[in-house]
């Protein structure tokens, strides 16, 4: 059936109550089949290695590399950058690049992380010692678009904390044409390596290594749902950023916007893919309309309306509710990766914000900004997971020390205490080892 007009949900009669438990479509369970899929693929790269990995390469992606083509050279990097970036000059290519990668850079270096140590009343040091993350491997996805964007947000944080090594992981398609990835692997700097390899062929080699491949500590970036479930069954193996599902967009909107404002946003939100979640929650039927009615027109002359349509007929809504109470309860219970705040008066509302990935106040703050240029980090928590995780950042890629030196008082006074626990646990040898100490 032909898509027509973006669906309304009339909430206005429910109470704060209601809504706060109303049903949103949050991250589910998997579904058995690709789970089977993906162990079957990580397992058989983890026992062949480079074989499997060129084996499903071929199966999925259609390519057929070998060995010597899974890592891109030095050469070859030069040569995709001097290949057609597209639309843009190169001189204009170059400067937005130029400008995500400072304003990015930036904003991470202001996130604030120290060592510290302190002495305690009986002269103990104790402290924390922050380290960098050795080895990161940062996912790029393929499919509907391409996503340089995506290296910036994710590779610039690594870099602030002081992270060694960096590997760049991307589908054989993904660079073809690959000019504009390439110039931005250049511009960043400190990229490794390179692999023509995507999937969970991609995610298995980086976690276990492979001839071609070098195993790294942590594993980052977005990807399909496979992708996603080789990032959960491989946690414990290596860290990884957060379980990544369809990207999100809600707005609440007062009507002190523009209408064709907020309904480019959804539209900007919904060419993401098929099932990109595009969502506005707002206090007027009348203006609930007036956003559809601008949805509908602006669709007629966008370039990616097919893909845009899917969107919205599947994960897009316009919910009414009676009041703002109602719109941040149900806000809050979406908990969107990213939510903006088209009202009169934003700041009133941010300390009422609970969950989100990023939050845009004010007409001037569309996530296509948050996308590419404004600073933070665009790897956010999508599917609800907001309510327990965090953007990526500077911190995603450091982990830390506890630092112990005990002095011989606080020995006296601590020792005691520490040899009546372990007694009471059962654990005679700890409270041995305590023991031993108060005889010398």
């Amino acid at each position: 059936m032909y898509w027509t007009e973006l669906k309304i949900v009339d909430l206005s009669s429910n109470s704060e109550e209601e809504i706060s438990t109303y049903p949103t479509t949050e991250h589910s369970l998997f579904p058995l089949e690709a789970q089977q899929s993906v162990r079957k693929i990580i397992a058989d790269v983890r026992e062949r290695g480079d074989a499997a990995l060129l084996e499903h390469t071929l199966r999925y992606d259609n390519v057929n590399l070998t060995t010597s083509h899974i890592k891109l050279s030095e050469e070859e990097l030069e040569s995709c950058i001097a290949g057609r970036p597209g639309e843009q000059t190169a001189e204009e290519l170059g400067a937005a690049i130029d400008a995500a990668i400072g304003r990015v850079r930036e904003f991470h270096k202001r996130e604030v992380y120290e060592d510290w140590i302190y002495r305690d009343g009986f002269g103990n040091r104790l402290g924390r010692k922050w380290i960098p993350v050795e080895r990161v491997g940062i996912y790029i996805p393929g499919g509907k678009a391409s996503y340089p964007s995506t290296l910036i947000m994710s590779a610039i944080p690594a870099l602030v904390a002081g992270v060694r090594e960096i590997a760049v992981v991307s589908p054989p398609s993904s660079f073809i044409p690959p000019s504009v990835l390439a110039l931005t692997i250049k511009k960043l700097g400190g990229i490794l390596d390179i692999y023509r390899i995507g999937g969970v062929q991609s995610i298995a080699a980086l976690a276990f290594g492979t001839n071609s491949v070098k195993r790294v500590d942590k594993i980052v970036g977005p990807g399909n749902i496979y992708v996603t479930l080789a990032k959960k069954e491989l946690y414990g193996q290596v860290d990884i950023d957060m379980l990544a599902g369809p990207s999100e967009v809600l707005i609440i909107a007062d009507g002190a916007v523009d209408p064709k404002l907020t309904a480019a946003d959804l539209l900007a939100q919904a060419e993401h893919d098929e099932e990109a979640r595009a969502l506005c929650i707002t206090t007027s039927m009348g203006h609930a309309l007036a956003v559809q009615r601008e949805v509908k027109d602006l669709l007629e002359t966008s370039k990616r309306r097919s893909i845009i349509e899917a969107s919205l007929k599947n994960q897009g809504r316009i919910y009414a509710v009676k009041n703002m109470r109602c719109a941040l309860a149900l806000a809050n219970r979406v908990a969107p990766e990213h939510l903006e705040l088209h009202t009169e008066n934003p700041d009133e509302l941010l300390g009422e914000i609970k969950n989100a990935g990023a939050i845009f106040l004010g007409q001037f703050s569309p996530e296509a900004l948050g996308d590419y240029i404004a600073g933070p980090s665009h790897v956010l928590p999508t599917g609800g997971t907001a309510r327990f995780f965090s953007p990526l950042s500077t911190l995603s890629f450091l982990k830390f020390s506890s630092i112990i030196e005990i002095t011989n008082r606080g020995f006296g006074e601590l020792g005691k205490h520490a040899s009546v626990l372990a007694e009471a646990e059962g654990l005679s040898s700890h409270a041995r080892s305590v023991h031993l100490r108060k005889e010398e």
